[in-house]
């Protein structure tokens, strides 16, 4: 592992010079502020509508969701998520709690949730996507593998290069979202409580093994979902980063499975097997917060292990090309 230590190092030096985690943390500053602003111009709009009595509020949600139930206009597959969307609030409502309350902790949340399919993946691939062929363009690549060092260590130091700006990312993310919505919405709200258990049985929702968790606890599962899918997407777009030769190939190749995930997600739902592509998979979130499955069969426990299958097959495809391809040609 010794060895290692200065290729890790020597890794972290490139990652830095390049300036793309700069970048990235610079788009965060700018657009956290711009999503946090929205909101609380949103949030004052309601209360300003219902006189700041957010179980007025509550109640018009319910019967608007209740009235479009019965319109004819709705997909069949988009009235499941109104059903238990409306239990939900019914459930929050009964038990006194206001979902909607605006802090910094609940901003968090609800854009972590947002951003797990498609916002954080493509700051991921800013940074995963040309990890090997960003060298390979440049010609270093060629000068690296002449040093008296196995190809495996020299790949095996960027992955752990990659993945540790993976989790400084996802880091980063929580942090300067709850600051800076914090600093708008003020930065309480780590004990109130998220009641999460929901699930839908046909057309019924089944509120049994519903329960109440501190919005803090919530966070942190929520954080640890967040990190896995980083983690998934980081480690496809570096396999695509060893098998394409150009930077640009290879960003247009994740970001097009990206995009086309979240496109699938709202029209798969009678194309069973499109539930084993993992971008299907990756918003891991939703089985929180009891958001239906978009495709039947699936739960989070089917969700980590095709995510995990996915990573593996990406991991040992990586080693075994980059390991055998002749690239000093």
């Amino acid at each position: 592992m010794s060895s290692i230590r200065p290729l890790i190092k020597n890794e972290c030096i490139k990652m830095i010079k390049r300036k793309r985690f700069y970048i990235i943390l610079l788009i965060l500053f700018i657009l956290v502020p711009m999503f946090t602003y929205a909101q609380m111009r949103s949030a004052e709009q309601t209360r300003d509508k219902f006189n700041g009595d957010w179980k007025l509020e509550i109640q018009q949600q319910i019967t608007d969701n209740q009235n479009s139930l019965g319109s004819g206009r709705i997909p069949d597959e988009w009235k499941k998520y109104r059903i238990i969307f409306i239990q939900q609030l019914q459930y929050y409502l009964d038990h006194d709690v206001n979902p909607n309350d605006p802090n910094g902790v609940s901003f968090t949340r609800e854009f972590m949730d947002n951003s797990i399919s498609l916002f954080i993946p493509l700051l991921i691939m800013a940074i995963a996507s040309d990890i090997v062929s960003g060298e390979r363009t440049t010609g270093t690549i060629k000068m690296l593998l002449t040093r008296p060092v196995k190809r495996w260590k020299v790949l095996l130091s960027k992955l752990i290069t990659m993945l540790m700006f993976v989790s400084l990312i996802v880091l980063s993310t929580f942090v300067i979202s709850y600051i800076i919505s914090g600093a708008f919405f003020g930065y309480k709200g780590f004990n109130i409580p998220v009641f999460t258990g929901f699930q839908l049985v046909g057309s019924d929702v089944d509120i049994s093994a519903v329960h109440a968790v501190p919005q803090w606890k919530y966070l942190l599962m929520q954080a640890g979902l967040v990190w896995f899918v980083g983690v998934i997407v980081a480690l496809l777009a570096f396999m695509v980063s060893v098998l394409v030769k150009s930077t640009a190939a290879s960003i247009v190749v994740m970001m097009a499975a990206i995009i086309a995930g979240s496109i699938l997600t709202n029209m798969a739902s009678a194309w069973t097997s499109a539930k084993y592509l993992f971008m299907v998979n990756l918003q891991l979130t939703n089985y929180l917060s009891g958001t239906p499955a978009p495709i039947g069969g699936m739960n989070l426990n089917f969700s980590l292990i095709v995510l995990g299958l996915w990573a593996f097959i990406s991991v040992i495809v990586s080693f075994t090309v980059f390991t055998k391809r002749d690239i000093l040609n």
